[in-house]
């Protein structure tokens, strides 16, 4: 029995990419999670085309691919894209368990789902997070007049009459 390969969730995270607003696995990180050539994970995914409509999985543009290849720290600098490269969204990755049926393949499959899931979460917590300190920006802002206008009428009424005790003067002197 081969082993499995482990999956090391932050490496994993590092290869999900965000191309025309979409969150996204290169086929070449795919294939290697799976453990199999690109060529031949890109032969499979071609059998079953059908599977795999344009919000599933399409091919970068040439210039998508030039600026993901400078991106990506371990690709070598001089190297290149022999193809435009195929990038799947969350859903063509959960089709690939219908086409890529090993075991490893089912592994990969539930930790990279796990992985899209736990980014939308810490998406939903910046997104949250953001509005709620835009919301206390707005109330800091509206405080900040109104405090500084309170200070101004204080400031005002202190010029005009002087409160408090008055040395050197005891009680009944004027």
């Amino acid at each position: 029995m081969t082993k499995l390969m482990q999956i090391d969730h932050e490496h994993l995270e590092q290869k999900i990419y965000q191309i025309r607003d979409q969150k996204v696995m290169l086929d070449s990180d795919l294939a290697e999670l799976y453990g199999v050539e690109t060529k031949v994970f890109n032969q499979a995914v071609s059998r079953n085309k059908d599977r795999f409509p344009d919000d599933f999985m399409f091919a970068l543009t040439w210039e998508e691919a030039k600026v993901l290849r400078s991106q990506i720290v371990t690709l070598p600098t001089d190297s290149h894209f022999r193809y435009r490269p195929r990038v799947f969204t969350e859903h063509g990755i959960l089709m690939l368990s219908s086409v890529l049926k090993s075991k490893q393949a089912v592994k990969v499959n539930i930790e990279i789902m796990r992985a899209f899931v736990k980014m939308r979460a810490i998406t939903a917590i910046h997104g949250e997070m953001s509005s709620r300190l835009t919301e206390l920006e707005k109330t800091v802002k509206t405080q900040g007049g109104s405090i500084n206008f309170i200070l101004d009428l204080i400031d005002k009424e202190l010029k005009k009459k002087q409160i408090g005790f008055k040395p050197g003067k005891k009680d009944g002197e004027g």
